[in-house]
């Protein structure tokens, strides 16, 4: 199968390597999406953290942070900049004050339509049917849950140790 097995064990290529798959079909997703966003007046990262508070309003920032996997003071820039555009509101906590909670605008609830017409199209640029859509976003949800988790393997391959 390839990509597990290396037919030189001290060679690496890098048509085998999962991180560079992964890596290239990333930065193809991301390519697709970004003029369509730009024409909407989103960025990428705006994007993702506005997606957030469509599926749940009134997060905290650290929240937000940790749903995209990223560290807070990353975040604060960007959500300043959703503010300003007027997609989104904070506010302090009421009851403790250090927490800074993010609130969609009305035109930040009235974007997500537009954005999801993006979305459509970033899946129609697939080619992937509904089902493998499915498969495949359920296999990488897997991968990064495995890939957060303790190494449970025996740390070789072909029986050269890592």
């Amino acid at each position: 199968m390839r990509g597990w097995v290396l037919a030189d064990a001290d060679s690496v290529r890098i048509d085998d390597q999962l991180c560079f798959a992964l890596y290239a079909a990333t930065n193809a997703v991301i390519r697709a999406y970004r003029p369509l966003l730009r024409d909407i007046g989103l960025t990428y990262p705006q994007y993702l953290t506005l997606m957030v508070l469509w599926q749940q309003d009134g997060l905290s920032v650290h929240q937000i942070a940790d749903r995209l996997q990223l560290a807070g003071n990353a975040l604060t820039p960007l959500i300043a900049r959703l503010e300003h555009l007027g997609y989104l509101s904070r506010s302090r906590d009421d009851v403790d004050r250090r927490i800074v909670r993010a609130f969609l605008t009305p035109l930040g609830a009235e974007i997500e339509r537009r954005a999801a017409a993006v979305q459509r199209q970033v899946v129609c640029r697939t080619g992937l049917d509904e089902a493998s859509l499915v498969a495949l976003r359920s296999q990488l949800h897997n991968l990064v849950d495995h890939m957060r988790a303790p190494a449970t393997c025996d740390r070789s391959i072909g029986g050269e140790a890592w």
